[in-house]
């Protein structure tokens, strides 16, 4: 029996693991959209450069400081030398760059799609009919707005290789997803780049709306945090003689998620203020991010060993479990690292791979160390007829268990999210995502300090050297199971194959 559910185990890690590197990787946004020397990419007879995207909110009419605008911040287009010497001196308009603001909902009508043309630019042919001018982004006006797609053309003049955009506000009206692009259609451009920078602002500071909600569900989960520490610290005291070295573990967990949560909270709160994320509250946030989800693994794996109660010590096996946190410290927090302070959707799909893969594999250490020895714990309880301790771990696993089906079902929901919404139009519920798997960790962690509570008579569940324990050692399997690689302690997907009774 224990055989063919060994031989199962392999099939489920890869599909968990698959999962874990379909959902990981997120890149991270910036209201401040900085170009340096930016190329241009051809699509159909137009080059155009992605200037950047985000959820705006509509200005308040109200209020002349709750604005919502896109500000251009000496952009500078360069062409080629080459380009450049194609035109006299005093020739004016001798190249043109259009800079596209489009909302999602709008999208159709940039192009010539609605003349039953593919072309993005206007054509000879096409300009004959009047629907549109040679040279320029065909744009059919929204009837409800005209003035919008907007679109802010900047001319060449001359032999001049350089030309800037006129520093210039755009307000948002109406609240949507947004786009920038810097377009031409002018084949003599090839080879232009953009330099400069666009301020995106919301009514309320610059923090973009896909991640406005975040700022406040950090600071509830601040309060949540300082709540269960506070009534674990309030049992602790009262019972202090009484506490195990495991009630250690579980404070340090507890004490590292208030951290975490509330250097979140300033982190996005001074973002908001300045349209930058700050170097060092990040970098504390992320190292805060990268302990907290190597302590709370290492203390799900030593509970699901019997740390405490078949066994007092780790004994041999010590030395694995503190070199499998270092490594997962580590390639955690490089990972972090890499999605806070820059923007992963810049990077190829091969370096994401190569960024996720190594958390990826580690959590499927993880995930079979700690189901592996949570089987093994439980049959020795059986096996010794400790009542009040099998009662406990039934518990911890019943719980852990429907973590598990609300977790598969959430990544199920979360695959489908994601594959019907490639364009973030959904924008305004997409904090949901991520603040699940923090919500989820917070309450397994509350369980385990309800299940494991300082108490006057620790005993039920601590160990004692009648009952035969022993400190065997374990075998570290590394065929592979993934967790959310944005759960935080134990958003760990485990599979009911993996339980034995």
């Amino acid at each position: 029996m224990r055989q063919s559910r060994r031989a199962a185990r392999p099939g489920l890690a890869v599909l968990a693991l698959a999962l874990a590197l379909a959902l990981a990787a997120r890149g991270a946004d910036a209201s401040i959209h900085d170009y340096s020397g930016g190329g241009f990419s051809p699509r159909a007879n137009s080059f155009f450069f992605h200037g950047g995207s985000e959820g705006l909110y509509a200005s308040d009419p109200s209020s002349n400081s709750s604005t919502s605008s896109i500000r251009f911040d000496i952009v500078t287009f360069r062409r080629t030398q080459e380009s450049a010497a194609k035109h006299e001196d005093m020739q004016q308009k001798t190249g043109l760059v259009e800079a596209i603001i489009v909302e999602i909902q709008d999208r159709d009508k940039i192009g010539g799609s609605y003349l039953h043309s593919d072309a993005i630019c206007c054509t000879p042919e096409l300009d004959k009919e009047k629907s549109c001018k040679v040279g320029e982004v065909i744009i059919r006006p929204n009837p409800d707005n005209p003035d919008w797609p907007k679109r802010i053309q900047t001319f060449f003049d001359g032999k001049h290789e350089e030309t800037s955009m006129a520093t210039q506000s755009v307000s948002i009206n109406k609240t949507g997803m947004y786009y920038l692009y810097f377009m031409f259609c002018d084949p003599q451009l090839q080879g232009l780049k953009i330099a400069g920078r666009t301020v995106w602002r919301n009514p309320h500071g610059y923090i973009p709306g896909k991640m406005a909600p975040m700022m406040t569900f950090f600071g509830f989960m601040s309060l949540a945090y300082l709540v269960l520490g506070l009534l674990w610290f309030l049992q602790f005291v009262r019972y202090w003689k009484d506490i195990l070295q495991l009630h250690y573990h579980i404070t340090a967990v507890i004490a590292l998620g208030m951290c975490e949560m509330a250097f979140w909270y300033f982190e996005y709160a001074n973002f908001n203020s300045t349209g930058t994320r700050p170097m060092g509250i990040t970098m504390w946030a992320v190292t805060f991010t990268a302990v907290k989800k190597t302590v709370s693994r290492l203390l799900l794996l030593v509970v699901s060993m019997g740390y405490g109660v078949v066994r007092p010590t780790l004994g041999g096996i010590t030395y694995k479990v503190a070199a499998l946190g270092i490594v997962y410290f580590i390639a955690s927090e490089a990972l972090e690292l890499v999605e806070n302070l820059g923007n992963i959707n810049d990077f190829s799909g091969k370096t994401r791979l190569f960024l996720v893969l190594p958390v990826a594999i580690l959590d499927a250490t993880f995930i079979i160390w700690i189901f592996s020895s949570l089987s093994r714990t439980l049959e020795k309880l059986q096996l010794r007829r400790s009542m009040a301790k099998l009662e406990l771990y039934r518990k911890f696993t019943n719980y852990l268990a429907m973590s598990v089906l609300i977790s598969i079902a959430w990544i199920g929901y979360e695959l489908y999210f994601n594959a019907t919404d490639p364009l973030s139009e959904l924008w305004q519920r997409a904090w949901v995502i991520p603040s699940f798997w923090n919500v989820l960790s917070y309450v397994l962690l509350a369980i385990i300090c309800a299940l494991w509570s300082p108490s006057r008579n620790p005993t039920g569940f601590a160990y004692s050297e009648d009952t035969g324990d022993e400190a065997d050692e374990e075998g570290l399997s590394l065929v592979g199971s993934a967790v959310k690689g944005t759960g935080d302690m134990v958003n760990m997907h485990v599979f009911p194959e993996d339980k034995r009774a």
